[in-house]
């Protein structure tokens, strides 16, 4: 899920729509005029000295009459020969004229990209960067690049004055005109701003807000206090700066991560209205004696409590709305989308903190060094966590299908070190519901487009903002189908994320594979489409900090859930990263091995396009039945190319995003021939693109994280770890009557627990769900870990604490005075020995039948087997609430327990039939399928146990409900094997039966 970044030092906590914010302006040296001197004479000589020279030695292309039956009459001379080279010369000419002619006009105007000259490609391309080098010296390069710094703009921002018309100018690309304009204005905005602050002081215009007591369920928070005095709930962050840790009335203090409370007393900037607001309290009637004197001790606590003046008290007792009063004016700024503020849950325990209180990782004082760079990633940490456990419960079926040699176990090895705390990141910081909504999203407007016959858009960006998803589109492309709807311009279309929930699975192609996040500004996130780029994006910066934004790219792209099949190629870095996908990323030893590669796929891709009758991948991936045919593919090149090799790229790139075909290439120089977008990774872990308008916070997946990511998937391989009979459960139960447990839980099937006092009705619910967490990982859960399961959107520090006091003295202590439930070394929460479920003693029970005493008893065997499978009563928390546990998607346990069953009702039919008691047997084997209802091994047994009672019937009616639960697919290949060897007839047998 999304989380709230702490502000860096060098971020301002003053909203962007007040403070005036200084234009960065790229200094210009004395290469970039050089450059821009030869460029210029480059354009004179070939637009013009070129047509003089022509006109001079070879006159001009026009005949002086036109005869075309003359010309064909005439004999072919060397004069003859030399005029048709003279006129293939001048027709060049005329093509670069033109190409210089559209790369000038898309410079200028600031609307579109430029348009494609036909067969003018390196033409073009020449053009494109004389062009860009002459205009260098007067304008940003954002002049020749797609801009995504218009996030935000409204039409209304067009109706301002000239100069903050100028700096609001939607499109692709700036003017060096408003360049200058925005300047001026923030200057001038500047210094109004710091000329009206000690007037406005002098007025008097402090004003205090008392927290009010919650009404039913609803409890006040700043978020809801800004939108309702200041018209922007993002303007929290203000009310907070000026509170922050001053001691309020009841002695104590407003802190990052801290509930307000009723009876504090915020003090409010000076542009707030509406009512229920106080200035200056001692002349205000309707406040009684004691608050007033409270207002007036606080304000003394102030910054500015010197300077407040005036005895007037805001009247009214309504609230009023006062958003046209906070706007701030034309203030030149980079607006982001308009952030909406979620409704809580409607519980007093269970609602959603305004954002000033959720916990943020940076803020959390029990993270307990969780790597930072993976709690603040959500999509990369569901997309990685959402793999991880595909992967494990790959590897599960694999081992229960071993076969000759044993299984290798059910329990994975449980993570150490580095390793663990990546496990407890990425459960943290996962967010699969807003992964969920993103693809939901795309493939629904890739299906409303084709159900009304119109190409998909070219889209180079997205932004995600408090739920709410913003597209930002290469061009106008009309109005969006519903419920989308256009943004703050034409080329921005915006889907409200209670309108993305209504949303469903539907059958299409992945619109946008390639999508990736690059990082957060101001609490929205951005994902570029590496595909849609036309050229390459390049990145600078020291090489491990390259490295690390390398590797998070990569590991999104490869784990993401809103792409379908792809091709990810990575050069310079990663080979360790393969793990992570390897049917997605390869690795490739060189640049040289890349571009050979690539040409090749670009020469293959131009033809299948053509003989396709497209002119874009797009079209291509929509078409009906098509879309396997346009994966896209995606180049990380982190080793810096040479010259040669980097001209070599910009030409194959010059048309990538026709083909589908992304590239992502490191330099350590900034400067790289062809590059589209021009980015640069600082020490701090921020992403600049000045050129575009873009200061994000980067997401990055260091080295360290990356090794630890690694280790996770490669100790889930299924090749990977040695060969045996089976692994230890992580907990063993005293099996004996003198290990009866002092708290017993019942989880496999109804959720019941024996040896406790039902706590009260409104937290029974949260106590029952942590102890079930705690119970499924007797290794320990981390703090925040368990803070995430039970609170998917965020929670406070001092309600989790909360609850796990309570927790503590519900689950009491043992004789011995310990208590219950503990924090170990590391800071996990871990459960006493005397705490058991009913799944550690069947694990228990199992693991003594077939690796403990069992072995060398048959009887004991045979009781101990039998005493597992009456634990079995259904399905994991059978009757679990709805909404309850989602956690258990991250979970194994639920392919754990099916496979833990089967094997406990296959070892029991074994040991039946080693006697020859195939009633027994086939009793066991039911008994086990009502859990594992679809496990192979558990039907083909009960074929042979029911083969042994020699009834054709009675096997005949057993493979007619066999092939009636396969449905359409039909039966498995060794199951229809098995019955062609124990019924040759079957087939005809079923088919008589109907």
């Amino acid at each position: 899920m999304p989380r709230r970044r702490s502000p860096s030092p060098s971020s301002s906590t003053a909203p962007r729509n007040r403070t005036p914010q200084p234009v960065r302006v790229r200094r210009r040296t004395f290469g970039d005029f050089v450059k821009a001197f030869l460029a210029f004479v480059a354009l004179a000589v070939l637009l013009v000295g070129v047509p003089v020279a022509l006109a001079m030695t070879a006159g001009w292309p026009f005949p002086e009459t036109f005869e075309p039956m003359e010309w064909l009459k005439q004999d072919i001379s060397v004069s003859t020969f030399l005029s048709i080279l003279t006129f293939v010369v001048w027709l060049a000419w005329a093509q670069f004229t033109a190409c210089v002619l559209v790369e000038m006009k898309a410079a200028l105007s600031g609307v579109g990209v430029p348009g494609r000259v036909p067969g003018a490609g390196p033409s073009q391309l020449l053009a494109r960067q004389l062009v860009a080098a002459l205009l260098l010296v007067g304008a940003t390069a954002a002049s020749f690049t797609p801009s995504l710094a218009q996030l935000g703009q409204t039409y209304d921002d067009n109706q301002r004055p000239t100069v903050a018309a100028a700096q609001q100018t939607p499109g692709l690309f700036a003017q060096q005109q408003e360049q200058a304009a925005g300047t001026a204005a923030a200057v001038a905005e500047q210094a109004s701003h710091t000329e009206a602050t000690p007037a406005a002081k002098k007025q008097g215009d402090t004003k205090f807000y008392r927290i009010q007591p919650p009404e039913g369920r609803h409890h006040d928070s700043l978020w809801e206090i800004a939108e309702r005095h200041l018209g922007d709930g993002r303007r929290y962050k203000e009310i907070f700066e000026l509170n922050k840790d001053r001691v309020q009335p009841d002695g104590s203090r407003l802190s990052e991560a801290s509930l307000i409370r009723p009876g504090w007393i915020m003090e409010m900037p000076g542009d707030a209205r509406g009512g229920d607001l106080v200035e200056m309290p001692d002349d205000a009637p309707e406040v009684s004696p004691e608050v007033r004197q409270q207002i007036s001790d606080y304000a003394r606590t102030g910054d500015g409590a010197q300077e407040q003046g005036g005895d007037q008290e805001q009247g009214g007792a309504q609230e009023q709305g006062s958003g046209d009063e906070g706007s701030g004016g034309g203030t030149a700024h980079v607006d982001l989308p308009q952030q909406r503020p979620a409704p809580g849950t409607g519980h007093a325990d269970l609602q959603r903190p305004a954002p000033d209180q959720v916990a943020t990782p940076a803020q959390d004082s029990s993270s307990f060094g969780l790597p930072e760079a993976l709690l603040t990633a959500p999509l990369l940490a569901a997309g990685l966590l959402g793999a991880l456990g595909h992967r494990r419960r790959q590897a599960l079926w694999q081992s229960a299908f071993a076969g000759i040699g044993g299984r290798r176990g059910m329990e994975p090895p449980t993570p150490t070190g580095d390793a663990l705390d990546v496990q407890d990141a990425l459960l943290v910081g996962a967010d699969p519901e807003g992964v969920r909504l993103l693809d939901r999203s795309l493939r629904g407007l890739a299906a409303s487009l084709a159900a009304e016959s119109r190409p998909l858009p070219t889209v180079y960006a997205a932004w995600m903002s408090n739920g709410d998803l913003h597209l930002q589109l290469a061009q106008p492309s009309g109005k969006p189908p519903s419920p989308w709807q256009l943004g703050q311009d034409q080329t921005f279309w915006m889907l409200a994320r209670a309108d993305a929930e209504t949303y469903e699975d539907v059958d299409t192609a992945a619109p946008y594979p390639g999508l990736v996040s690059l990082g957060t500004m101001d609490d929205s996130r951005l994902l570029l489409n590496l595909e849609s780029v036309p050229g390459i994006v390049s990145l600078s910066g020291r090489e491990e900090d390259r490295a690390a934004v390398f590797a998070s790219v990569a590991a999104e792209l490869a784990t993401n859930g809103w792409s379908d099949r792809m091709t990810i190629t990575l050069v310079g870095f990663g080979e360790d990263l393969t793990a992570l996908a390897p049917s997605r990323l390869r690795h490739l030893d060189g640049i040289e091995a890349l571009i050979e590669t690539m040409e090749a796929e670009t020469r293959q891709r131009r033809g299948a396009l053509g003989a396709a009758g497209h002119d874009s991948v797009l079209t291509g991936r929509t078409g009906p039945a098509q879309h396997t045919r346009w994966a896209p593919h995606l180049v990380l090149l982190a080793a810096e190319p040479s010259p040669e090799d980097a001209m070599t790229l910009a030409e194959l790139a010059a048309d990538a995003s026709r083909l589908g075909i992304g590239y992502l290439v490191g330099t350590g120089s900034g400067d790289l021939p062809g590059a589209a977008w021009e980015m640069e990774i600082t020490g701090e872990g921020r992403l600049l693109a000045p050129l575009l308008g873009l200061e994000l916070d980067a997401q990055l997946l260091p080295a360290a994280e990356r090794r630890a990511v690694v280790e996770l998937f490669t100790d889930a391989d299924p090749e990977h770890g040695p060969d045996g009979p089976g692994t230890t459960p992580p907990f063993l139960v005293d099996i004996s009557e003198q290990g009866r447990p002092a708290v017993y839980a019942r989880l496999v099937g109804p959720y019941e627990i024996i040896g406790l006092e039902t706590p009260d009705g409104e937290r029974s619910a949260l106590l029952h769900e942590a102890l079930a967490l705690l119970l499924l990982h007797r290794e320990g859960v981390h703090p925040r870990v368990l803070s995430s399961a039970l609170w998917p959107r965020g929670v406070t520090d001092d309600v989790r604490e909360a609850l796990l006091d309570r927790l503590r003295d519900w689950l009491g202590t043992d004789p011995d005075g310990t208590p219950r439930l503990r924090t170990d070394d590391a800071g996990r929460l871990t459960l006493a020995k005397s705490v058991v479920s009913d799944l550690d003693v069947l694990r228990s029970l199992y693991h003594e039948a077939t690796q403990g005493r069992g072995v060398d008893s048959r009887a004991v065997r045979g009781r101990l087997l039998t005493d597992a499978l009456v634990l079995v009563r259904g399905p994991l928390l059978a009757d679990r609430p709805e909404g309850r546990y989602r956690w258990l998607t991250h979970e194994i346990v639920d392919a754990q327990l099916p496979l833990l069953v089967a094997d406990t009702g296959l070892a029991l039919a074994e040991f039946h039939m080693e006697k020859n008691r195939a009633e027994k047997a086939i009793e066991a084997l039911n008994a086990a399928l009502r859990t594992a209802p679809s496990d192979e091994r558990l039907w083909n047994e009960l074929l042979r146990a029911t083969h042994a009672l020699d009834d054709p019937d009675r096997l005949t009616a057993l493979a007619s409900d066999l092939l009636t639960r396969s449905g359409a697919r039909g039966l498995p290949p060794r199951t229809e094997a098995l019955l062609d060897e124990l019924l040759p007839t079957w087939r005809d047998a079923v088919a008589a039966a109907g």
